[in-house]
């Protein structure tokens, strides 16, 4: 091939190759155009597993029943579901990944408070919306993050339902045990701010490690305080322990556990008799769908819940899933495009029904940098003789 065939044919070639990548890149387009993605990020391995598997469970029958009636805008929905290993770093791995490498334009996580605050400053920095379902650290919604939607209530919107009955129940002096992180320790802050304002004396402050499994020493010490109650913050497995641990030192003082997703009937299954008198700050009803908000929804999820061979016991937090997706989708379909900026925009203005009240965002946090906060209905349960019973809040 002489000089001039050669340069000819190097200039074909050259030309041939971006011509290629660029159909390349359209076919990989127009597949991925076939589906609306939500990111979702929660735990489904490390000390939160449990509740994340419920969480991300109730996101798919929200999935399949939006998908059933016709997807988002024309298209199917498709859930991006990663594991954040209950680590703060991996969560903001995965949240990176879903963005950049899944190209979603909404997520949905990240359960617990520190997961969620670890993943906000990738929202910040990819400008993508992230609608929060569980975690209720008051710093989420304070910082001045634009990007964050919470459907779930802070410690301090929990504390302020509470307030309404602790006279009913004669508080007096009250011990806290909490997880050490920044859900237990801003639950602690929250609700120790509202006693202290009804004249109720706020003693020890004991913390547990998210992994710890014997919380007997904790419990040692506030057995021999003059307190008649302990508020207990963690998840639901450590919560079982600690039931069991109580029950075995002969610590007689009742116990009211926040967090609104505490799975009293899986208490109730594993802890036996001694889960009686404890209460439960919870923030959905599935022992009693006639005093939802919405009970023809909540008669729907558990139906769908139980049809797929859950337990029922996962319904406490499973809602959580369903309602945020449905808020998602409602944000997208108002949005009338999957984009970021969009659907953030959107998301001011859905009003949707959720199982535990009507989902409507306002603001909170520093002004021109507002978070979204939903404030949803929060109900007290009591567990007597291994049965649920209801409290007025």
């Amino acid at each position: 091939m002489n000089s001039v065939r050669l340069e000819n044919h190097m200039i074909r070639t050259f030309r041939l190759v971006p011509t290629v990548a660029l159909a390349v890149a359209l076919l990989g387009g127009a597949a991925n155009a076939q589906t609306i993605k939500i990111g979702v990020n929660e735990p489904l391995t490390g000390a939160f597993a449990a509740s994340g598997t419920y969480v991300v469970n109730g996101a798919k029958i929200a999935a399949d029943e939006i998908n059933a009636k016709g997807g988002i805008l024309g298209k199917k929905l498709e859930l991006v579901i990663e594991d954040n290993k209950s680590n703060p770093t991996e969560a903001a791995a995965v949240a990176e990944k879903l963005i950049t490498s899944d190209k979603v334009p909404v997520l949905m996580g990240a359960w617990g408070s520190s997961l969620t605050l670890a993943v906000m400053p990738k929202l910040m920095e990819y400008e993508t919306p992230m609608v929060v379902e569980t975690s209720s650290s008051g710093k989420i919604t304070t910082t001045g993050n634009p990007y964050i939607f919470r459907i779930s209530p802070p410690s301090a919107i929990e504390a302020a339902a509470f307030k309404g009955i602790v006279d009913k129940i004669e508080l007096k002096k009250v011990d806290f045990l909490v997880i050490n992180n920044d859900w237990g320790r801003g639950t602690a802050e929250d609700f120790s701010k509202m006693m202290k304002e009804k004249g109720i004396t706020v003693g020890a402050v004991e913390t547990m490690d998210q992994g710890a499994q014997d919380m007997s020493a904790q419990l040692s010490k506030l057995k021999g305080t003059d307190s008649e109650t302990i508020i207990v913050t963690t998840a639901v497995d450590q919560l079982t322990l600690i039931f069991k641990q109580a029950a075995a030192l002969g610590l007689k003082k009742r116990i009211i556990t926040t967090g609104g997703s505490q799975n009293p009937d899986q208490i109730i299954a594993q802890a036996g008799a001694a889960a009686n008198g404890t209460m439960h700050l919870t923030t959905f009803l599935p022992w009693f769908p006639d005093k939802t908000p919405n009970p023809e929804a909540t008669n729907y999820f558990i139906a769908e819940w139980k049809k797929r061979g859950f337990d029922f016991a996962g319904c406490t937090e499973s809602f959580r899933g369903y309602d945020g997706i449905r808020t998602a989708a409602a944000a997208i379909e108002k949005a009338g495009k999957a984009e970021p900026a969009a659907i953030k925009a959107a998301l001011w203005d859905i009003k949707i029904r959720g199982l535990n009240g009507d989902i409507v965002f306002r603001k909170s946090g520093p002004e021109g940098k507002e978070s979204g906060q939903s404030q949803p209905n929060v109900y007290l349960i009591e567990i007597s003789d291994g049965k649920i019973g209801m409290k007025t809040l």
